[in-house]
């Protein structure tokens, strides 16, 4: 029995489309993408941020920059803080000063012995009298004018001394301050080249991304086009055909042909003998 197959063909255009669609595809989708191209980067330190972070880290500067102005510090405290800054001129100022009072208290004693013998008593138990109260008098001045000089450098040393003391007090909030703005400059401004060099790796990135993918997208505007139009056209023309039967269907054919023959056959044998 002959068999009519029946189909509906899209326009030829639209056929020679989507065979050309098909094509592409598999050539494109045959291979796997290498996604090396645009994988994340993260940029590293620029130079200005080791830098900054070496900075930091050496003693000294950025970590404890504090602690050599403190130790200066405390050596201008206590009882023994005054003696860096004793005047190295002061014995020469003792000297000299001690050399002129020696000079005047004798200038002072011979008007003593001018007045004793102008009065005739040179020589005598009066004259000795004056004499020693001047001379026990003039030591005691001696001694306080010694001793206003020692008292007088010391407390020029001392204040000297309290002066270091605020000074080196003051280097170390203003040493360690100004090392940290010089290590937060280079920071601030090690981010930014950091910051520019990670805006070059991911706009790179995003070129190479867009690269890899515009024969796919193109594919996909392609595709999308291509189920448009085989959506908007109806079916062109219809193919009918009546293939040829196979031998085998031909020998079944025969042989059902050739049964129903027989079976006749023996049944009007049957009938010429007789039988039912």
């Amino acid at each position: 029995m002959a068999i009519t197959e029946s189909r509906t063909l899209p326009a030829p255009f639209i056929e020679e489309l989507g065979k050309d669609y098909g094509k592409q595809l598999t050539n494109l989708t045959k291979d796997p993408m290498k996604t090396s191209q645009f994988q994340p980067e993260l940029a590293g330190q620029d130079t200005l941020q080791t830098q900054a972070a070496t900075l930091a880290g050496t003693q000294g500067k950025g970590i404890g920059a504090f602690e050599p102005y403190l130790a200066n510090a405390s050596g201008y405290s206590g009882p023994q803080g005054y003696k860096d800054f004793m005047s190295p001129y002061q014995q020469q100022v003792i000297d000299a000063t001690m050399t002129a009072f020696d000079q005047q208290a004798a200038m002072q004693r011979r008007g003593l012995s001018d007045q004793a013998k102008t009065a005739g008593a040179y020589g005598g138990a009066r004259m000795g009298v004056q004499q020693s109260i001047y001379d026990s008098q003039s030591d005691m001045n001696r001694a306080q004018v010694l001793a206003g000089l020692n008292q007088q450098n010391f407390g020029q040393a001392q204040n000297a001394a309290n002066t270091a003391f605020g000074q080196q007090q003051g280097l170390a909030g203003l040493v360690p301050s100004l090392y940290q703005q010089d290590i937060s400059t280079l920071g601030q401004v090690g981010a930014t080249q950091q910051a520019q060099s990670q805006a070059g790796l991911d706009t790179t990135r995003e070129q190479n991304r867009m690269a890899a993918y515009e024969p796919y997208e193109r594919l996909g505007f392609y595709g999308q086009g291509l189920t448009g139009l085989m959506g908007g056209y109806g079916s062109q023309y219809n193919f009918t055909s009546t293939p040829n039967p196979t031998p085998l269907q031909t020998a079944l054919g025969a042989g059902s042909t050739l049964a129903g023959i027989y079976g006749a056959l023996g049944k009007g044998y049957a009938g010429f003998q007789g039988k039912p």
